[in-house]
């Protein structure tokens, strides 16, 4: 059914029931999926957002607290709002396996379960189950009426694993009666399987849903869109369509910065893989202002009028100090761990791989490594430096690691029948998330001694690693205090414990001079506060500040970045330093180098 006028984007027109925003962090998934969710309420639908991201900033965008229920929107009658809280999922989770039980099972019994249901994966296998019945059209989700779901989903890495789980989990519960894993018992889970068999097919079934891969007119973003359809094709979901959003037309033929940004844009629409260029698209053209609010919302596809914006005089310079004077801080600590964080396609990567790259020019040994699935530290850095390691956590590996090591200690003395139960056991989903805590607890440890420059995966991934961290932590002291161990207790050092040692540590935040962006790095600060891990600094990127631009539509973003930089200069930030937006994007070691170059006195 058409429901939509004929202006608008051609992916309102006829949409499916359920629709996932899905692309590399900062393209504005969320703003997008909002975007059209108001859209198809005013055209009458009803409608669910969900948003399955960890680090969602939906609550700020429409103006109402998160809630773990459909919750009315404000201003829209026929839209509903939901967040999958993973931390109220995964303890909703555990009563429901719990309840499964035989009522004659005993309180040891339920205590191995619960126990069973408290480690590393919990927190994403809950999550993934709220999803799971959502398209499965169980509870409270689509099967309460909604005309369209929409899903405003996590950066891709984990966007892929999430759709991916459904076709796990059925192939490893499949025939599967015995044993037990994070999930809990197998016996008790036949209720799950059909939930993930119906997801399955939901997400397989071209007339139910549309994957809308989001992009910017940028060759990166692009490439991680192409390699996620592909993905998602051997997934089953080859419903897809294409968005470019924040295309840029320069109103001012003379203005360099403006000619720069919209011939990056044209070469890089021209340029587009082929697994992209034949993929239906639609551009959303860039917006002179902040994605904020209802009026905002609407004018983003064209559905309502543009929102005022005040004028602000605008200062000389940002309030903060160039790359280059943080590389130097960062050297003379001599070795530590500094964790690059924040937001999705704020620049993590590029800044991450300048910093390692300017310890190195300052005399140090550097391991740069990543947590993140994408994984683009060696083509940011694309070449070598002596004295500059480069290396990944790779989930894959570090999961076959594991397998390989658990069952060469745990499974050495069990007979060929136990040892295949545990090897069952091994091979769910779960496994990853053990796996992947583990290698980062083994870079934490590298840097006693050396500096180890982390990349790390955007926002709502990192939170649920540090969850892990944080999971290991109590369960370290629970097992050293009051037992034999006790005496070893002030002798315990957790990877935790490590993080939030501020000599070791330095945690390096990332935004770009956006809204959302530094509401999204505030609210990981007070995460990682809460973990009593205090961040040592904030990196503006991609500033255009100082470029002296005189495009009409420029210069109303200009004001923007101004406010946000004020905000983070008055009480945010302990050091603030600014990496501003250049014509040619830093790739390579010496492009890399110039960022942060070293000029001994």
């Amino acid at each position: 059914m058409n429901t939509a006028n004929p202006t608008s984007p051609g992916f309102l027109r006829a949409p499916t029931r359920f629709v996932f925003f899905t692309g590399k962090g900062g393209v504005g998934k969320t703003s997008l999926s909002t975007a059209a969710a108001i859209a198809l309420a005013d055209a009458g639908r009803r409608v669910l957002l969900v948003s399955t991201d960890a680090a969602s900033n939906l609550d700020e965008m429409l103006g109402m607290p998160m809630s773990n229920q459909p919750a009315q929107v404000p201003g829209v009658p026929r839209l509903r709002m939901l967040n999958i809280d993973p931390i109220a999922a995964a303890e909703a989770y555990r009563l429901r396996v719990l309840a499964q039980l035989e009522a004659s099972a005993s309180d040891d019994e339920r205590k191995t379960v619960r126990e069973q249901l408290s480690g590393a994966c919990t927190t994403e296998i809950a999550a993934f189950d709220e999803f799971a019945a959502l398209l499965a059209g169980e509870g409270d989700g689509a099967g309460s009426g909604y005309d369209h779901v929409i899903f405003d989903t996590a950066p891709t890495g984990h966007t892929l694993r999430l759709l991916s789980l459904p076709k796990a989990w059925s192939g490893f519960l499949a025939g599967n009666d015995r044993g037990a894993s994070c999930l809990g018992p197998h016996s008790g889970l036949k209720m799950q399987e059909a939930r993930f068999n119906a997801a399955l097919a939901a997400l397989s079934d071209a007339a139910l849903t549309t994957v809308i891969l989001v992009t910017r007119p940028d060759p990166r973003p692009m490439q991680e869109a192409a390699r996620t359809a592909e993905e998602l094709r051997t997934l089953g979901l080859s419903n897809q369509r294409l968005v470019i959003n924040g295309v840029f037309h320069a109103s001012r033929p003379d203005d360099p910065t403006a000619r720069a940004l919209e011939a990056l844009g044209i070469q890089a629409i021209a340029q587009m893989p082929d697994a992209l260029a034949r993929v239906p698209r639609d551009e959303v053209p860039l917006r002179a202002f902040d994605t904020v609010g209802l009026s905002a919302l609407r004018a983003l596809l064209g559905g309502g009028a543009v929102p005022a914006t005040a004028p602000l005089a605008l200062a000389a310079g940002l309030p903060a100090e160039p790359l280059s004077r943080l590389a130097d801080e960062l050297a003379a600590m001599g070795h530590g761990l500094i964790m690059v964080m924040g937001k999705g396609g704020v620049g993590k990567t590029t800044i991450a791989s300048a910093l390692a790259v300017g310890l190195v020019q300052r005399g140090h040994s550097v391991h740069l490594t990543t947590t993140d699935p994408a994984a683009h530290v060696a083509e940011t850095l694309n070449g070598s430096l002596p004295n500059l390691k480069v290396g990944r956590i790779d989930p894959r590996a570090e999961t076959e690691a594991y397998i390989a090591k658990i069952m060469a200690t745990r499974g050495k003395a069990l007979d060929e029948q136990g040892r295949a139960l545990l090897l069952e056991d091994l091979q769910s989903p779960c496994t990853e998330e053990v796996a992947v805590f583990h290698a980062f607890s083994r870079v934490v440890n590298e840097a006693r001694s050396a500096f180890v420059v982390l990349d790390t995966a955007p926002t709502g991934h990192s939170l649920l690693l540090m969850d892990a961290t944080g999971a290991y932590h109590r369960q370290m002291l629970q097992q050293y205090q009051g037992g034999k161990g006790s005496s070893n207790a002030m002798h315990l050092i957790t990877p935790l414990m490590r993080l939030q040692d501020a000599a070791m540590t330095h945690v390096i935040l990332v935004t770009l001079p956006e809204v959302t962006p530094v509401s999204q790095a505030a609210a990981l600060q007070d995460d990682l506060r809460r973990a009593k891990i205090e961040p040592w600094a904030w990196v503006i990127n991609k500033s255009i500040a100082a470029t002296g631009t005189s495009d009409p539509l420029l210069k109303a973003r200009l004001a923007g970045e101004h406010r946000q930089a004020t905000r983070i200069a008055g009480g945010l930030a302990q050091r603030t330093f600014v990496l501003p937006w250049l014509a040619e994007p830093p790739v390579g070691v010496r492009a890399l180098g110039e960022l942060v170059a070293f000029n001994p006195v």
